[in-house]
């Protein structure tokens, strides 16, 4: 007798999505970055957000932009969005950027966040990419831990963001890569 076996999958994600990815994002962000960034620098707002997710989905600016869902069962439990490069040091035509992977905080450790690399990963190969570059928070050891372990790297760029404008709500970012064909250059 084998044991039943959970109902996951990834998925390109549909508008009808919108207001999952909303909700996951606002309340994951809350929570996941309440260290790292002051409160009023977090989206608040499902509704703002879904719509925003809503227009993305419905009328992406690039054929290559892609947002995959993670699923448990008809549940959303993750996200993940694709594009090509923008960096100045790279080249949209075989560089992209995996621009943000997250994972309900509830549901990790359940191979939600390997499904959605892997299948974020494939998409890229299917859309004709060698690299990929994700930039992540400094402070975020817990996803620079996991990519680690998934075989990206840091690469040695860094920035620094302006999230209000003012210079008051400064962020520190490192940039990882991975190779998608081939080895890293």
């Amino acid at each position: 007798m084998s044991s039943p076996t959970a109902d996951v999958s990834v998925r390109i994600a549909w508008s009808d999505d919108a207001g999952a990815i909303a909700e996951l994002q606002v309340r994951t962000w809350r929570e996941v970055y309440a260290d790292l960034l002051p409160a009023e620098a977090l989206p608040d707002d499902v509704e703002t957000a879904a719509a925003t997710w809503r227009a993305a989905l419905s009328r992406p600016g690039d054929a290559r932009n892609r947002v995959l869902v993670a699923l448990e069962r008809n549940r959303v439990v993750g996200f993940a969005i694709t594009s090509p490069a923008t960096d100045p040091d790279r080249d949209p035509i075989v560089d992209a950027e995996l621009s943000e992977v997250t994972i309900d905080p509830a549901e990790r450790g359940k191979g939600h966040g390997s499904r959605l690399l892997q299948a974020a990963a494939d998409t890229l190969v299917a859309d004709r990419f060698e690299r990929a570059v994700l930039w992540t928070m400094a402070g975020d050891d817990g996803l620079r831990k996991f990519l680690t372990e998934a075989g990206w790297a840091a690469d040695g760029a860094h920035r620094e963001l302006d999230l209000d404008g003012s210079g008051t709500t400064l962020v520190k970012q490192v940039r990882m890569h991975t190779a998608l064909t081939g080895s890293i250059s």
